[in-house]
C-alpha cells in the first residue's frame, strides 16, 4: 500500500485543528497532541504515513525526539519541524544531524506551507519507488546467491566424497525446495560484489572441512537402524519406526538459507553429510506439520536438474 497520510504532531489543539483544515485538501492528514500519542500514530498507521510534521516545543519530549524516532525506526516517512523563529537553532541542528528533511516557521503562510508539503509528498513518493526497486533487486541477488551456493555445494560435495555426490545434492536440492527454503539474509549497504564472492568462497572451504569432520564420524556406510540412529543424531530428530521425525525443517535447509559472512557450522552440514554417506538415498515428506525422512533407493538425477533446481530456489527467494 503506497502511504498517503501527512501525520502532525502539536500539543495545541487549535493548531491541530487549523492544519488539518489547511493541508486536508492536500492530503489525508492524522493528528497527535504528544510525542508519546505520535509514536503510538506511527506504530499503527506507519505504512499511511508519508511525511512527519512535528512542532519542537512540547510539554515533555520535544518534537526532534519524535522524529529521531521516526528516522530509525521508518526511514522512509519525510520528517520535517515547525517551530517558531526563536527556535531556528533547534531546527538547524535537527538538519544537520539528519532528523529532518526541511523545517517549516510558525506562523506558518498557506502558500508556502502547502508547497512545502506537497515537495516532501512528491519526495515520499520518489522515495517509495526507490524503495521498491532496492527490494527487487536485493530480491533476485538474494535469489542468485541461493541458486550459486546450490551449485557450490555439488563441487564440494564431489571433491568431499565422489562417488555418489550428485544423487545426495539432488535430494538435497528438492528437500530444500519441498521446506521452503528462504534466502539468506544480506545487507548489501555491508557488502560489495567481491567481498561477498571471497566470504562464500570461505564459507564453502568450511563446508568441505565439517563434511569431512561428519565422514569420519559416520565411518563405513550402514543401511537400516544403524543409518537411521545417525541420522536421528545429526539432525535432533526422533526415530519412529522407520523413519526419522524431524519438528520443523530448519536442519534440512539451513545449509542454504545461513546469513553471508558466517562459516558453516556442524549442524548446518549434517543433513547433506547424511545423504552424502547415505549416497542421496532417502524419501522426505511433510506429515502433520512435521518431516519424515525414510532411507529408500537413491534417485538418478534428471541431466538438468541443477540448472533447474537453481532456478526455482531463486524464484522462492
Amino acid at each position: 500500500m503506497k502511504p498517503t497520510k501527512i501525520l502532525y504532531v502539536d500539543d495545541e489543539a487549535m493548531a491541530l485543528k487549523y492544519f488539518e483544515r489547511l493541508v486536508g485538501p492536500l492530503a489525508p492528514v492524522l493528528t497527535a497532541g504528544s510525542v508519546e500519542e505520535g509514536r503510538a500514530m506511527l506504530r499503527d498507521h506507519g505504512d499511511e504515513i508519508a511525511v512527519l510534521v512535528c512542532d519542537q516545543r512540547m510539554p515533555g519530549e520535544r518534537g526532534n525526539e519524535l522524529l529521531r524516532h521516526a528516522r530509525e525506526y521508518y526511514p522512509g516517512i519525510v520528517r520535517m519541524l515547525t517551530t517558531a523563529y526563536s527556535e531556528l537553532g533547534e531546527a538547524i541542528e535537527a538538519i544537520n544531524t539528519g532528523e529532518i528533511y526541511r523545517y517549516i516557521n510558525k506562523p506558518w503562510e498557506l502558500d508556502s506551507l502547502r508547497a512545502d508539503l506537497r515537495n516532501a509528498l512528491e519526495l515520499a513518493d520518489l522515495r517509495g519507488e526507490r524503495d521498491g526497486l532496492l527490494r527487487d533487486k536485493l530480491l533476485a541477488q538474494q535469489g542468485q546467491l541461493l541458486g550459486n551456493r546450490l551449485a557450490a555445494l555439488l563441487m564440494v560435495g564431489a571433491a568431499v566424497h565422489g562417488e555418489g555426490a550428485e544423487p545426495a545434492l539432488y535430494r538435497f536440492a528438492q528437500t530444500a525446495l519441498a521446506a521452503g527454503c528462504t534466502a539468506p539474509a544480506l545487507d548489501w549497504n555491508h557488502w560489495d560484489h567481491a567481498d561477498l564472492l571471497q566470504a562464500e568462497a570461505r564459507r564453502g572451504a568450511s563446508i568441505a572441512a565439517q563434511l569431512r569432520l561428519w565422514q569420519e564420524r559416520f565411518g563405513p556406510r550402514s543401511d537400516g537402524a544403524t543409518a537411521l540412529s545417525a541420522l536421528a543424531q545429526a539432525v535432533g530428530g526422533e526415530v519412529q519406526d522407520d523413519s526419522v521425525r524431524l519438528n520443523d525443517a530448519v536442519p534440512l535447509t539451513a545449509l542454504l538459507s545461513a546469513p553471508a559472512g558466517a562459516a558453516a557450522s556442524e549442524a548446518q552440514c549434517a543433513w547433506l553429510a547424511w545423504l552424502l554417506w547415505q549416497g542421496g538415498g532417502a524419501q522426505i515428506e511433510a506429515v502433520d506439520g512435521a518431516w519424515r525422512v525414510k532411507p529408500a533407493s537413491a534417485e538418478t538425477p534428471p541431466v538438468d536438474w541443477l540448472a533447474d533446481a537453481m532456478e526455482r530456489v531463486g524464484g522462492h527467494a
